[in-house]
Formats: structure tokens, C-alpha cells, sequence
């Protein structure tokens, strides 16, 4: 059996070819894909060979958010949940389960981390962008009711956020400001509403990008780039907003951020970028608590339950869809925000139950 695959080999070299299928193992599933979001981090590796120290140092199939069908279960595995022609979420995490981390309950820092789609590590992890391909059978959750395979292929990211939103404490009745209206910061504030928030600001430099952001739970949003003192209401005596979300991980945001935060209160850091200098001042004038968020763990079967169930409705950021051969001009559609927000690439149509 062979499958087509889009694998990138430097900056902007990205080919898609056919390869063989390992054969099905015990407690495996043969999946037919469906639809796989671009993520910013598969956009760095195309546009500029990866990000920070990580680099595409060898040929890569990227790709860490996707969906699929179900085609046949190997050995082992319970009918009852996983049988053929169901449709799945893939969580892309596979963490060993053994290491220190992982004994603690920590399995985001496990030592051992293998991550669908990641050049972290040599040799580099595969991703989900082709065809077909085998997974263990634990990585896939059922998806249900009448959601799509482009709404099912959301998971990932809404897990990010949902786990981001952990991170900040009870948010019923709170003010938020979310810095950043991507696909990430658009989730963010999905995740926000149903956690309670009373009131949700959005900022980000494009018009495009932010008016997204009311279909997603935002009560407010600002556009920083045309309205530089935009904030300046909610930085009165010393700052308005409970907590912050920056989705954006700009300097000018995170500082305008920090003035609007209240003493006290707490900074979610999503967006992640090199070094950048940092309002050191407020932050100890203020006594904020600024914590970082990566990844998830169960929040990848919430986000699928949510997903599911359409409590959280993620189809207003899908903007853009192409076909497996038209790889290449995904990618470049996915560098343009100005028309785009989540844009996907769809497998297989031909060989789907």
C-alpha cells in the first residue's frame, strides 16, 4: 500500500511524494486522513526553516493538527471505541509515560516527548499531513455527532488554549484581554467565554483578523495598529483587565499588556518568540504573575468533546481549504493574513469509507 505525503526539505522546498505503509501493528489504527490545519510552527519551518534554535535539519512531514477515518484496527483493539468508517481526532503528543516528568504527572515536560510534525528532535517526527498512516490506537479520539472533519481537525489548537485557559484561575465574571487574533488567540477566546469571562477584549494589528473575533466570543476588539492608545480606557488606575492571554508575543503588546493588567493579576503567555525586553518594573510594581503555557494533556479530550458537541463552535476561523497537490499554495495562503486564518489541507477523498 502507498500514500502520498507532503514533505519539506528546506525553506519553501516542499514536495509532494508517494511512499510506502508499514504494515498494521497490534493495537494500531490504518487511518484514511481527512483535513489538517497549517499551524504557525509548520509555517516557520516553511517560510523560514523553523523557528528560534529549531531547525529542519533533515526531510520532515509536517503537521501536528488533523483528523481522519477510521480504515482497520490492528489487533488489540477495542471495537467498541475505535471501529472502522468512525471519524477521529489525532492527538499528535506522545509523551513515554516512564520519565521523571511523566511519574509526576507532568507529561507536557516529558524527557522523552515525541510530537507529531516536530523538528525539535533528530531524528525529526513525522507529522500527519498525508493520506494515509498508522497511529496507536490511543492517540485517537472518536469524534461525534454532525461536526466535520475540518471542525474535528481544531482539536489540537483548542487544546492549546483550553490548557492556557487553566493555567489563569477562575474566570467567571472576569475581564479579559486576549493580544493576538490568529488562529491561537481566536481560540483563546472561545475558550475564555465558556470559562465565564464577563468581558473579552481582542487587540491585533489587522482589521481582517479581528473580525473574527466577535463570531468567537469577543466583546470588544481593538485595532492597535490604526488606534495606538487604544488600551489607554483600561489602563486607568493602574490597569482594568484580570487576566491576559497574549497570543501574539510582541514587545509593544506584551508592554501595553502589562499597563492594563491590575496589580495582581495574571499574564497567560501563549505566544512564544526570541528574546524581547520586558517591562520588568510593572511586573514587580504590580506584583503580576506572568506564567507560561505549552501544549496540553487532557485538554485534547475536552477540546474534542467541545468540539463534538458544537459547546464551542470553531468554524468561523477555518477560512481556507486545499487539496493534498496543492500543498505548496496552502502554505503560501496560510502566510497571508490578510485574507486567512486556519488553513487546511484535505487527504485522500478518494479512498474515505
Amino acid at each position: 500500500m502507498l500514500t502520498r505525503v507532503a514533505r519539506l526539505y528546506g525553506t519553501r522546498d516542499l514536495r509532494v511524494e508517494t511512499q510506502p505503509m508499514p504494515p498494521l501493528g497490534p493495537g494500531e489504527v490504518l487511518l484514511c486522513m481527512a483535513a489538517g490545519g497549517i499551524c504557525g510552527s509548520d509555517l516557520h519551518y516553511y517560510q523560514d526553516g523553523g523557528f528560534g534554535p529549531v531547525r529542519v535539519r533533515e526531510p520532515i512531514i509536517a503537521g501536528h493538527e488533523a483528523s481522519g477515518f477510521v480504515e482497520a484496527v490492528g489487533e488489540g483493539v477495542d471495537p467498541t471505541k475505535i471501529r472502522p468508517g468512525m471519524l477521529v481526532a489525532v492527538n499528535p503528543s506522545q509523551p513515554c509515560g516512564q520519565c521523571h516528568y511523566c511519574r509526576l504527572d507532568q507529561p507536557i515536560h516529558c524527557l522523552s516527548m515525541r510530537f507529531m510534525g516536530s523538528a525539535m528532535r533528530v531524528p525529526h517526527e513525522q507529522g500527519m499531513f498525508r493520506d494515509r498512516m498508522i497511529v496507536p490506537a490511543i492517540q485517537c479520539h472518536p469524534v461525534f455527532g454532525d461536526v466535520t472533519p475540518a471542525e474535528a481537525a481544531c482539536a489540537e489548537p483548542l487544546a492549546v488554549c483550553l490548557h492556557a485557559v487553566a493555567q489563569s484561575g477562575v474566570l467567571t465574571g472576569a475581564k479579559v484581554l486576549v493580544t493576538g487574533a490568529g488562529p491561537i488567540g481566536l481560540l483563546t477566546v472561545a475558550a475564555v467565554r465558556h470559562a465565564g469571562a464577563a468581558e473579552i477584549v481582542v487587540t491585533d494589528l489587522s482589521d481582517a483578523a479581528l473580525s473574527r473575533a466577535p463570531a468567537m466570543g469577543a466583546t470588544a476588539t481593538l485595532n492597535v495598529a490604526s488606534d495606538p492608545d487604544g488600551l489607554a480606557p483600561w489602563q486607568r488606575d493602574k490597569g482594568q483587565f484580570d487576566v491576559v492571554f497574549d497570543c501574539s508575543a510582541a514587545g509593544p503588546a506584551l508592554r501595553s499588556a502589562f499597563a492594563a493588567l491590575k496589580p495582581r493579576g495574571t499574564l497567560v503567555q501563549v505566544g512564544v518568540t526570541g528574546d524581547i525586553t520586558i517591562p520588568l518594573n510593572a511586573l514587580v510594581g504590580k506584583e503580576i504573575v506572568w506564567r507560561g503555557s505549552q501544549r496540553f494533556d487532557r485538554e485534547f479530550a475536552e477540546a474534542v468533546a467541545l468540539i463534538s458537541s458544537r459547546t464551542i463552535d470553531v468554524r468561523p476561523i477555518i477560512s481556507h481549504a486545499f487539496p493534498l497537490e496543492q500543498a505548496t499554495q496552502a502554505f503560501e495562503q496560510a502566510g497571508d493574513r490578510s485574507v486567512a486564518c486556519k488553513v487546511q489541507i484535505t487527504f485522500g477523498d478518494a479512498l474515505r469509507p
